[in-house]
């Protein structure tokens, strides 16, 4: 989870409550970090059947001293209503701690009605929160009828080699869209990884990362390196080289095309992770050819191609408009991130022109699982709702910000697109696809996710009058099943609440007239979640 730190710092800092590390690198991730684990099923049989135990997991990267936090878990009901509260403090020290809260299985001493509840965690330390939310199945509830579904085809043979008959005309690729190497912060061993690196001092670089990331079953990787330490520093080095700096990015760019033509099949992408965390926003810009920032060194010298102001989004948006470039919004937190005119999350024409996707879920980006075992995980659902409520057409990813040695097998979540069936995965292909919102997000690598309106493919925008008609489609290459569905609907630039309009797979509505947006969401009996693309809709009055 990232969120804003500057103020909380600068306070801290004041009172001698914490000292920056002597590693550069770790200054970037300065920030208190809080995920929830709620298991989407009960962990015991017996008496208490919906009893379970949740995992809160707190960390302050780079902490010197002690910060407390306090938490507070609330269990809400499919009405809405709070039917449990849990509260406490924890104070870090420097290391991970981990709280256990374990549920009964009842409410107000009796069995809770059947149904999906969701578990909300607010953590807070200074002038720093986090929010983070997660649905849990409670009860029995009936496996929601889902419409036929003839798989996509994949790049590897997970769900079929070869489209089914009367599949869609595309191809699934599963990668990861977000991570680090040796060029910034990331890179480090995953035996002795255990947080960010100091810029450009790990020994894995991008020619590390893609083949293992290719050997570990992805299609696609994106080395997203942040912008600002190409100069070597997480701060402002005065000695940097500006050629040099130069010169990395466009190395990182041969390699990641080299590798991709020298393995059909599998595409390399490399660009950068652009701004900082306090008093900004991290957000991936996939095609850029050019490097981006604002660092100087001692003689005044840009260490980038382009100057684009520090935190100053509008501008950048605009830039990138300009440039034909597009961007995804990464790890984004409710408040203080992305401010326009002193509104976070701000909406303008350029930056919903360029910003194609928001993260919905990170895995830990200080994980160094191999084996997809990692359960730090956030949620940041809430945040791309308030996009799309602002007025962006955003697709959901889900991706791993990898800073060890282990792009992209911390954990089985993905961000998956659709390519036309016969077109190679390559740059050009991806970024089509990107652009045109057909992407999904999945916890499993193995499981699909499509959602129809009146025959158009998530991801479009059309007009419509009369019924709409809305269909859910799942696939497991893996023999999951889908527990529940839920197709979700807001109103770009109405800045209010997403609403859950159906708990079914098929469903047909009559929107009142204006603008609507609708995404799918189907969670599978192990509790993984895959996220649609939205369609957007432009509904006509009745006569």
């Amino acid at each position: 989870m990232k969120t804003s730190f500057l103020l909380s710092s600068l306070m801290l800092a004041a009172a001698g409550v914490f000292q920056p590390s002597a590693h550069a690198g770790v200054h970037e991730h300065l920030e208190l970090e809080a995920t929830l684990l709620a298991p989407y099923r009960s962990d015991v049989r017996g008496a208490h059947p919906d009893a379970r135990t949740f995992t809160l997991s707190f960390e302050y990267p780079g902490l010197r001293g002690r910060r407390p936090v306090t938490w507070r878990l609330d269990l809400v009901a499919p009405s809405g209503r709070r039917v449990a509260r849990w509260q406490g403090r924890v104070a870090l020290t420097g290391a991970p701690a981990d709280v256990a809260v374990r549920w009964t299985g009842s409410v107000a001493g009796r069995r809770p009605a059947p149904g999906v509840y969701r578990v909300r965690l607010h953590a807070a330390s200074g002038a720093e929160s986090v929010d983070q939310a997660w649905d849990i199945a409670v009860g029995a509830l009936p496996a929601p009828a889902l419409p036929r579904f003839a798989p996509l085809a994949t790049g590897r043979a997970r769900m079929l080699a070869v489209p089914a008959a009367g599949a869609l005309p595309y191809t699934v690729y599963y990668g990861n869209l977000h991570s680090q190497t040796h060029d910034s912060d990331g890179g480090g061993p995953v035996d002795t990884c255990h947080g960010a690196q100091d810029p450009q001092s790990a020994p894995y670089g991008p020619d590390a990362a893609y083949p293992y990331a290719r050997r570990h079953g992805l299609d696609m990787l994106m080395v997203s390196e942040h912008n600002h330490m190409y100069d070597g520093s997480d701060g402002t080095n005065p000695d940097a080289d500006p050629a040099k700096a130069r010169a990395m990015y466009q190395a990182g760019l041969a390699t990641a095309r080299d590798f991709s033509n020298a393995n059909p099949g599998f595409l390399a992408l490399y660009g950068m992770e652009w701004g900082v965390i306090g008093n900004g926003g991290h957000l991936n810009i996939f095609d850029s050819d050019e490097l981006l920032g604002w660092e100087r060194n001692g003689k005044g010298e840009l260490i980038a191609d382009t100057e684009t102001p520090k935190s100053d989004y509008a501008a950048l948006y605009t830039l990138m408009r300009e440039r034909g470039w597009t961007g995804q919004f990464n790890h984004p937190a409710l408040a203080g991130q992305f401010v326009v005119n002193g509104t976070p999350l701000a909406y303008t024409a350029d930056g919903d022109a360029v910003m194609a996707l928001c993260e919905v879920v990170n895995s830990s980006a200080f994980s160094n699982s191999e084996n997809e075992g990692e359960t730090r995980r956030s949620n940041f659902e809430q945040a791309c709702n308030k996009l799309l409520e602002a007025g962006y057409h955003v697709a959901f990813s889900s991706n791993q910000d990898n800073h060890c040695a282990n792009w992209g097998a911390s954990y089985s979540n993905r961000s998956a697109v659709l390519i036309p069936t016969g077109v190679p995965l390559t740059r050009a292909s991806f970024l089509d696809a990107v652009r045109a919102r057909r992407v999904f997000a999945t916890m499993d690598k193995d499981a699909q996710i499509v959602l129809t309106a009146n025959g158009h493919l998530m991801g479009e925008r059309f007009d419509n009058a009369g019924a709409l008609h809305l269909q859910v489609a799942y696939a497991s290459a893996a023999g999951r099943q889908a527990a529940t569905v839920a197709i979700m609907e807001g109103v770009p630039g109405r800045n209010g609440d997403v609403t859950r309009l159906s708990d079914q797979a098929d469903v047909t509505t009559a929107p009142a007239p204006g603008a609507h947006f609708y995404y799918a969401k189907v969670t599978q009996d192990d509790g993984k979640v895959l996220w649609s693309a939205p369609v957007w809709v432009a509904q006509a009055a009745l006569p």
